[in-house]
């Protein structure tokens, strides 16, 4: 009965993996990133690691997405500050 949940687990780690790479938009990366994050504490459960599992949730599933987010908004806030939009050249 555990084997057919890792192999559900596996799977899902594996697709949302891919997610968090096929994402264009930083903010979805993010977003993708904490699924991928709770994935992988489902999957470190069903194998019997929950030290493992509850460090992953803290650390990947809440704390980097966040970091990654918070990080995006004051790269944005500064360039929108200095002039430059996400969309043009810098000379």
């Amino acid at each position: 009965m555990v084997t057919p949940i890792i192999a559900v687990a596996l799977t899902l780690v594996g697709a949302l993996g891919a997610a968090v790479v096929a994402s264009h938009s930083p903010e979805r990366q993010a977003v993708s990133l904490s699924m991928f994050g709770l994935a992988l504490t489902v999957l470190f459960v069903t194998v019997q690691a929950p030290d493992v599992a509850l460090s992953q949730l803290g650390v990947g599933a809440a704390l980097v997405p966040l970091m990654v987010m918070l990080a995006v908004r004051r790269i944005r806030r500064d360039q929108h500050a200095s002039g430059r939009g996400a969309g043009k050249d810098e000379e």
